[in-house]
């Protein structure tokens, strides 16, 4: 469909295709990678016809059409969401006024046989090109793409951004292209149009060339890889998944024989510059010399920079972090939460799920405190320390660099770590030098990001944390979390990050907060049918068993009030006794329930809905007896305090 031929394009010293061929055919869905800089977004232009290579040439089948989303510099006319994307059937519209014109002849004189036929003809047209379906079609896009009921008749001015970028996604999708280019459309969609925009894709019959940085997107819509670097395009058939195993064996092999080639050359210089000027030994002198300069050095990519982050070592909490208590929040008519109950826990990954809308940053907001409750109450509980990051709120100072501004948030001790730290999150170089004042959106965003890591908290607040990192940097970042010994609550909108990192999802919607346990894998075999799930561990059966054997047991009385007596010694003796037998009692249910959570949170596991049923049904009843179990402690605790050595 569409062909580079011997193609080369450069700016300045910096060569992004040299003398390169490449095509893409009818029905081919290629993911387009490469370190940034290499000429991604370049190539995508020159497939657009947007730019010129500076040699070769681009060769498009005939009366095919290309269609192209860039990642920024929309342009977007003065009119409605519908009427901005309706412009993409412009011929289409233009046709039907032509068709209404010659109605308007007709009306007025009938027995014009040419202007019969001409009406004819625009008629099937419209009805081929699918005239009778397109307002239907522009309302599904839209609708797929998050617009609510309304949203059609509002002003394009009116929309942020991020909305702004998927109007001209929806106008992109609804036109008939041949060929789309789209260039990292999924950075401002949820998760909820991600997977829409997944499902029309498979649905597209003409080609695809796809930039993005969502891993699970890339696995789920591509089938190529084509790599960009070094000048070169590099072709990988399968997923992105497939393709990082293939191209890493590739480059394992590249290094040997490049190490190979190096030594022989190594060899034969050394052989030269031994019997140059020996003439017994011209010949094989001169021999060398030539083969040395036939050889086509082998050339190896350089290594990517992998940075291992690594957040503070978080300090003790308490078992539980933060209650909300039948907290309600709206704004204005809008009643986001209505007697929510939430409690986070040590140790937990929490992500929040829901369409656009729903109420996801509401709760983190209210979580760390920075939104106040309409009515309900937040309980922190011990020596919790948060870390808050949301896609709004960088409180930076416009006249510090980027480095400057690490270096203002950092202890002592994490000062040599800061350049690597901004590596990670794609500052380099001279960007580190730059004040904040100039700084795009994604960069001020990656700041923020960054400075978490700089000082201790066991409480991480993580609002859209993905958002305007590559590949490389979301991969560091999910190792940092993964390795991470604090409890993290999250919202997220890549499906790859989500599973890796998630053992429990709260799903956001209608006022309240659904609590699920697993990632979001798992939460979406709770909520569509499911698959076969592994067997439990036995380990986890068996301490759960062996929980549920322990009789419950209720609190005692405390007595009558007033002054306790200190107890006689065989009384005092068997308060001990009891306090052990409650402590123990404790100690196993703890136990027990901290492996029915490892359990839960395995990916997988409520694909078996009646074992998952069972297993948490009676986590739910551990945990039931737990409150319980406490106060009785604490009432043989008081009961023998007027004794000698106490518990």
């Amino acid at each position: 469909m569409i062909q580079l031929v011997e193609a080369t394009k450069a700016y300045g010293e910096q060569v992004l295709l040299r003398e390169v061929s490449w095509q893409v055919g009818d029905g081919d869905r290629v993911g387009l990678v490469g370190p940034n800089g290499s000429g991604k977004t370049t190539l995508l232009k020159i497939l657009a016809g947007l730019v010129r290579p500076d040699a070769g040439k681009v060769v498009l089948a005939r009366r095919k059409r290309v269609g192209y989303l860039p990642q920024e510099g929309l342009s977007l006319g003065d009119r409605t969401v519908a009427g901005e994307v309706r412009t993409a059937f412009a011929d289409l519209l233009r046709m039907r006024r032509e068709q209404e014109e010659v109605a308007d002849a007709l009306a007025e004189t009938p027995e014009q046989p040419e202007l019969v036929a001409r009406y004819g003809e625009l008629e099937d047209e419209w009805q081929r090109r699918g005239g009778y379906e397109m307002d239907t079609r522009i309302s599904e896009v839209l609708s797929g793409l998050g617009f609510a009921a309304g949203d059609e008749d509002r002003p394009v001015e009116t929309f942020s951004q991020g909305w702004q970028m998927r109007i001209a996604l929806a106008r992109l999708l609804v036109e008939a292209n041949d060929l789309v280019l789209l260039d990292e459309p999924t950075n401002y969609l949820d998760i909820e149009a991600r997977t829409w925009l997944l499902g029309f894709l498979a649905r597209h019959r003409g080609g695809l060339v796809l930039v993005a940085h969502d891993r699970y997107f890339l696995d789920s819509v591509v089938t190529r890889i084509t790599e960009i670097g070094l000048g070169r395009l590099g072709n990988y058939p399968g997923t992105y998944s497939r393709y990082e195993t293939q191209r890493a064996a590739e480059i394992a092999d590249l290094r040997k024989r490049a190490a190979e080639q190096a030594a022989e050359i190594e060899r034969n210089e050394r052989f030269i510059n031994r019997f140059r000027y020996q003439a017994s030994r011209a010949r094989q002198v001169q021999s060398r010399v030539r083969m040395l300069e036939k050889i086509e050095r082998i050339e190896v990519p350089p290594e990517p920079r992998r940075v291992a982050l690594r957040l503070p070592h978080p300090p003790r909490s308490g078992r539980v972090l933060v209650t909300l208590t039948a907290v309600s929040k709206a704004f204005g008519t809008n009643e986001v939460f209505r007697n929510v109950d939430l409690v986070v826990e040590r140790g937990q990954r929490l992500a929040l799920v829901g369409p656009n809308g729903a109420g996801k940053s509401t709760l983190i907001r209210l979580i760390a405190g920075e939104e106040g409750l309409d009515a309900g109450n937040r309980e922190l509980g011990h020596n919790v320390r948060i870390a808050y990051y949301g896609p709004d709120r960088h409180d930076l100072d416009p006249d510090r660099t980027v480095r400057e501004t690490m270096a203002d948030a950092a202890p002592l001790a994490m000062l040599p770590e800061i350049r690597n730290i901004l590596g990670a999150f794609l500052f380099s170089g001279e960007t580190v030098e730059k004040k904040t004042a100039v700084l795009s959106g994604g960069e001020r965003s990656r700041l923020a990001l960054a400075r978490l890591f700089l000082r201790p908290a066991n409480l991480l607040l993580l609002d859209e944390p993905t958002n305007h990192l590559d590949l490389d940097a979301k991969r560091a970042l999910l190792n940092a979390l993964s390795n991470y010994q604090g409890t993290i609550v999250f919202v997220a909108h890549d499906r790859y990050f989500m599973d890796a990192l998630a053992t429990r999802v709260a799903a956001i919607g209608g006022g309240g907060a659904a609590l699920y346990w697993g990632n979001y894998s798992d939460y979406l075999a709770r909520v569509t049918p499911p698959e076969p799930a592994a067997a439990a561990p036995p380990a986890a059966a068996a301490a759960a068993a062996a929980a549920a054997k322990r009789p419950k047991r209720t609190a005692k009385p405390a007595g009558r009030a007033g002054a306790p007596r200190p107890p006689g010694k065989n009384r005092l003796r068997q308060l001990r006794r009891e306090w052990r037998e409650v402590f123990e009692a404790i100690a196993d249910t703890e136990a027990a329930v901290e492996s029915l959570e490892a359990r839960m949170a395995a990916p997988g596991f409520f694909g078996d809905r009646e074992g998952s049923r069972e297993v948490t049904a009676t986590y739910e009843d551990l945990k039931s007896r737990l409150p319980a179990l406490y106060e009785e402690l604490e009432r043989l605790d008081a009961a023998v305090q007027g004794g000698p050595g106490g518990p």
